[in-house]
């Protein structure tokens, strides 16, 4: 973890709680107005004119040519109407040549990357120029004990599991290296080999653009060309400012031009209250400490025990189990067992535009998210299938042998069968009120 995250989980944190405090006991018109009583600046990207390597991107972002079918972009599936995440309503999207392939997670959304650092296995090394490899890391990590992460809280800092990377499981380092991969996925855009995408790439309508700005050699280069058309694509999501607007209410609440409803209000409470939701434990949500807009992710992978995906094709397989981390689609620390079953934790900015959650898409509202992590622990049988003897079938999506990684340290996931929920009904649909203000688009107040 960064020392920007650390920064944001302990000192900004402590920030907004405050602020959050301030605006319920000061004067009742404060709290009616919902106003934020500590506003702050924040820090958005700079907007400028995309640069040629960025248009050439764009074109490429769109271009539906490049998959097997001639009918899938980029853009396809992660829509820019759509906070460039799925624009369906279903656990995953359709691919291949015919469209009949199921992708095999929930399509993520592509917003905020752009501040996404590269994969590694924790802690924050801050300024430490000692480098420990994903190995030597892990190896640390099996004996070190896990630290409880709670809004406001500064444990997570000290645990040492994998944070950064891209995907659900980490995979792609840059966004360079992620376009790439749905382009040759037969699931997703099954472009082919690298021949077929390159002479598509040499053939398209702007391949005039290679030549101007790489030369003419670029396209007798099979591998220069791809990795150049591919960091176009990175340069789009970098330059374009859709991809990263920080438009949502709770920014423009941040900084003093939006008020919050009674309800928003109270959901921000419960989100950043350790003893309730705790959302913040994770979801960071408070501004950096040089301004930058909360992400409202730590970077981190968790093991949440999510319930298996019946509708998910390769779920038919009773020995098939995506363990995120440690495989399948991710392969080269499979021996880390102790990492098996997680997956990144997502950002919480336009959650409320999407119809699948988690990385399986077994969840359809963010209702259904709520009651996981509010029944997961006291009252399983509210989240689980039963088996055929009418046992709970708690964890069926993970391996019995992996069931210890699963997080049950972090509140509210601390609790046991008879202890009373952490959120009530009313909690729940005040957290999802605050939630809705997390979308981009909205317009300020002044």
């Amino acid at each position: 973890m960064n020392s920007r995250t650390m920064w944001l989980l302990g000192a900004g944190l402590l920030c907004l709680a405050g602020a959050v405090f301030a605006v319920g006991s000061h004067a009742e018109t404060s709290t009616a107005a919902g106003a934020n009583p500590n506003p702050v600046r924040l820090m958005r990207p700079p907007v400028a004119p995309l640069s040629a390597m960025a248009q050439l991107g764009k074109e490429i972002f769109y271009d539906a040519s490049l998959s097997s079918s001639g009918t899938l972009s980029c853009a396809s599936c992660h829509s820019p109407d759509h906070a460039y995440g799925p624009p369906n309503d279903g656990p995953v999207m359709l691919g291949g040549k015919a469209l009949s392939r199921q992708g095999v997670r929930a399509v993520p959304s592509l917003t905020y990357l752009d501040r996404h650092p590269n994969f590694s296995i924790g802690p924050d090394k801050g300024d430490d120029d000692n480098v420990v490899d994903l190995a030597q890391m892990a190896a640390i990590g099996q004996q070190a004990a896990r630290t409880t992460k709670t809004a406001g809280g500064t444990g997570a800092s000290a645990n040492i599991v994998p944070q950064g990377g891209l995907f659900w499981d980490g995979r792609a380092d840059t966004l360079q290296d992620q376009a790439l991969f749905p382009l040759l996925d037969p699931n997703e855009m099954d472009g082919g080999s690298a021949e077929v995408v390159a002479d598509k790439l040499r053939g398209a309508p702007y391949a005039n653009r290679f030549v101007e700005l790489f030369g003419a050699g670029v396209l007798r280069n099979q591998r220069l060309l791809i990795a150049e058309a591919m960091f176009a694509v990175a340069r789009y999501q970098v330059e374009e400012p859709s991809f990263h607007p920080y438009t949502s209410k709770y920014d423009y609440w941040l900084e003093g031009k939006a008020r919050l409803s009674e309800s928003e209000l109270r959901g921000l409470q419960m989100f950043n209250d350790p003893d309730k939701a705790n959302c913040a434990g994770c979801h960071t949500s408070a501004p950096t400490r040089d301004g930058l807009p909360p992400l409202f992710t730590d970077h981190q992978y968790e093991a949440l025990g999510a319930p298996r995906n019946a509708a998910l094709a390769g779920n038919r397989d009773p020995n098939y189990f995506d363990l995120g981390v440690c495989g399948p689609h991710r392969t080269d620390i499979p021996e880390q067992t102790q990492y098996c079953g997680m997956f990144l934790t997502p950002t919480l900015r336009n959650t409320a535009t999407r119809h699948a959650f988690f990385h399986n898409g077994v969840f359809r509202t963010l209702e259904q998210v709520l009651d996981f992590y509010n029944f997961r622990d006291i009252n399983p049988d509210k989240v689980f299938p039963r088996a055929a003897d009418g046992t709970v079938r708690k964890y069926d999506d993970l391996p019995q042998k992996y069931h210890a990684n699963v997080d049950v340290t972090d509140p509210p996931f601390d609790r046991h069968p008879g202890d009373r929920p952490a959120m009530t009904e009313q909690d729940e649909a005040d957290i999802i009120a605050f939630l809705k203000t997390l979308t981009d688009g909205y317009r300020p107040e002044n």
